[in-house]
C-alpha cells in the first residue's frame, strides 16, 4: 500500500519539488469550468503541501478542451491560491495512455517526490499513475486516502441496514458491483438502463428502452439469487421508452432508504439531465438526505445532477471516482 503524505514531516517536504497527480478533467462551457467539485476536492492536499514548504506542480488530463491554458485563472480562483504550477494536458502525449516508461521518466526529471491524489484515474494503466512510481519516491495524497477509507467503510460495514443504489447508462461496470454486494448489502436498488436489463430478463416489456442484451443471462442468474435486488415496478406500454422510475418505485425505494444506516449510490435513476425525467433521481436523493444514513455518492452524472440542484453538500461523502469507485466496490482494489 502506498504511504500517505501525512507520513512525511515538514523537514522532508520543505523546499522539495513535488509532482502532484490530480484530476481536473471537468466539463467546460463557453470557456468556463462548468463543475468545480473535482477541482475543489484536491484543495486540502495542495494546501497541505504548500503549507509544508513544498514547491508544487500539478499534473492532470482534460478531455473537454485541448489545453489548460485558458482555464488556469479559474482554477487558481477555485483553489484560492496561486502557489502552484500546472503541466499541460498530460493526455496530449501518446506515452501517457500506453504507460510508457520513457515518457514517465521525462515527467519526473525535475522533481523530488511524486504524489497521487487522483483516485478517479487510479484504475487506469497510464504513465502518470503507474510506471511513474518507478522514478520517484511515491505517496498518496489526502484525497486519495479519504476515498480509500470511505469506500472501505462502505464495503466493510455490516450488511444489515446497508443499501446499494445503482443506475446510469453504463451497464457493464455495475454488474461486478452487484455481485460483490449480494452478501454485503441488505438491499440493492436498481434504476436507469441497468434496471431495463433486469426487467427484460424477467420477461417484462421495456418497449423501445435502452438496454444491453450482453448481460441478460447474468441478470437472470442474479434475479434467482434472492429478493434483495429490487427493480422498478411501474411498467410501460410496448411501444414506449422507460426514461425514469415511476411513483410506485419511488415510494418503495424511499421506504427502504428511510430504514437504512448506510447508503452507497452511483448512477442516476433516469434520464435526469432532462427535467421531465429527473423526478426519480431527485426524490431518491431527498430520501437519502432525510434518512440520516451515512451516504456515499459517486459517478459524474450523479454528482453533476446533485451539484446542479444545490444538494451535493448534503451527502456524507462524495467520491470523485466514477469508474474507479465502481471497480473498488467490485473488489478490484
Amino acid at each position: 500500500m502506498i504511504k500517505s503524505i501525512e507520513t512525511l514531516d515538514k523537514k522532508e517536504l520543505f523546499g522539495k519539488k513535488v509532482l502532484l497527480r490530480v484530476d481536473f478533467n471537468v466539463p467546460v462551457s463557453d470557456g468556463k469550468v462548468a463543475e468545480i467539485y473535482k477541482i475543489k476536492a484536491h484543495k486540502e492536499t495542495i494546501d497541505y503541501l504548500i503549507n509544508h514548504g513544498a514547491v508544487v506542480t500539478l499534473l492532470s488530463h482534460i478531455t473537454a478542451v485541448e489545453s489548460f491554458e485558458p482555464l488556469i485563472g479559474q482554477i487558481r480562483e477555485i483553489l484560492k491560491t496561486k502557489n502552484f504550477s500546472l503541466f499541460e494536458n498530460v493526455r496530449k502525449h501518446k506515452g501517457e495512455e500506453t504507460n510508457d516508461e520513457k515518457f514517465a521518466e521525462e515527467l519526473t526529471k525535475s522533481f523530488d517526490i511524486y504524489i497521487n491524489d487522483a483516485f478517479s484515474v487510479s484504475h487506469r494503466n497510464h504513465a502518470s499513475v503507474v510506471v511513474i512510481t518507478k522514478f520517484l519516491p511515491s505517496y498518496a495524497g489526502l484525497l486519495l486516502m479519504k476515498e480509500v477509507e470511505n469506500l472501505n467503510k462502505a464495503i466493510d460495514t455490516p450488511k444489515k441496514g446497508k443499501t446499494l443504489i445503482l443506475g446510469g447508462a453504463k451497464v457493464g461496470t455495475k454488474f461486478p458491483v452487484i455481485k460483490n454486494f449480494l452478501n454485503r448489502a441488505e438491499n440493492i436498488l436498481i434504476g436507469g438502463v441497468v434496471a431495463n436489463v433486469f426487467l427484460k430478463a424477467k420477461g417484462i416489456a421495456i418497449g423501445e428502452s435502452l438496454t444491453d442484451d450482453n448481460f441478460l443471462n447474468e441478470a437472470k442468474n442474479l434475479i434467482n439469487s434472492g429478493n434483495k435486488i429490487i427493480i422498478p415496478e411501474d411498467y410501460i406500454e410496448h411501444e414506449c421508452m422507460i426514461l425514469d422510475i415511476g411513483e410506485k418505485t419511488i415510494n418503495h425505494f424511499s421506504e427502504i432508504i428511510a430504514k437504512s444506516k448506510v447508503v452507497i449510490w452511483n448512477g442516476p435513476l433516469g434520464k435526469s439531465e432532462v427535467e421531465q425525467f429527473s423526478q426519480g433521481t431527485k426524490k431518491v436523493a431527498e430520501a437519502i438526505i432525510n434518512s440520516g444514513a451515512f451516504s456515499i455518492v459517486g459517478g459524474g452524472d450523479t454528482i453533476a445532477f446533485l451539484e446542479k440542484n444545490n444538494i451535493l453538500n448534503k451527502f456524507g461523502y462524495i467520491s470523485t471516482g466514477g469508474g474507479a469507485m465502481l471497480e473498488f466496490l467490485a473488489g478490484d482494489k
